[in-house]
């Protein structure tokens, strides 16, 4: 099983853009110019208030230097812990290019007007499906999804517009550092990260594999 990163592409603090989100916008364009599947799909990790952690993948939807945008279902499990614990790890394993980018940072919910402006470009199953699904809720089969769906579908005539739920939307890791890990030979790989100083300054600083 083990393996190793059989690369003498190194990743070097002059190799990268002044700030991150230029850094992440470069390697991002490499992951989907290298064909990989779904390169905007991220680990997404929480805990509760007890401390206990979890994590599942959602999909970015968007990036700038306010940070990385999800939606979801703020009732979900992930919203409920973001509420009570507004912090939150992201991971990008583009493990076919040996890279990988670790973020982590505090969470706020989108301005609605943005969750709006996405919710109605969405696919219309999909957002019959936002409406539909009591995310992350115990339910007792297959068949009650399928019938909360159906019924959802005749609350909104296929000629009208799907408003967004209330409790759906966007939310925003706003990073405090983002870090860049290229794979090298050895298992002494490069990790380079942006960090956010006290006084609101991004440095630059080497970690050891």
């Amino acid at each position: 099983m083990r393996r190793d990163y059989a690369s003498d592409r190194g990743l070097d603090a002059d190799d990268l853009a002044p700030s991150w989100p230029q850094q992440f916008d470069r390697w991002f364009a490499d992951a989907v110019s290298a064909g990989l599947p779904e390169p905007n799909a991220m680990v997404l990790s929480t805990a509760d208030t007890a401390g206990w952690p979890s994590s599942r993948t959602v999909l970015l939807k968007g990036m700038d230097e306010r940070g990385f945008v999800f939606y979801t279902n703020y009732e979900s499990r992930k919203g409920a812990e973001l509420r009570a614990n507004p912090r939150a790890a992201l991971l990008f394993p583009w493990f076919p290019m040996m890279r990988q980018v670790a973020i982590r940072g505090t969470v706020a919910e989108v301005d609605r007007v943005e969750t709006e402006t996405y919710f109605a470009g969405r696919p219309r199953p999909s957002q019959i499906a936002a409406w539909a699904s009591p995310q992350s809720r115990v339910i007792p089969d297959r068949a009650s999804l399928d019938e909360r769906y159906t019924a959802t579908e005749r609350r909104f005539p296929a000629e009208s517009a799907i408003p967004a739920p209330p409790h759906w939307g966007g939310l925003r890791v706003v990073p405090e550092t983002v870090e860049f890990w290229q794979g090298r030979s050895g298992r002494l790989h490069d990790r380079l990260r942006y960090r956010r100083t006290d006084q609101g300054e991004w440095i630059i600083e080497r970690l050891a594999p």
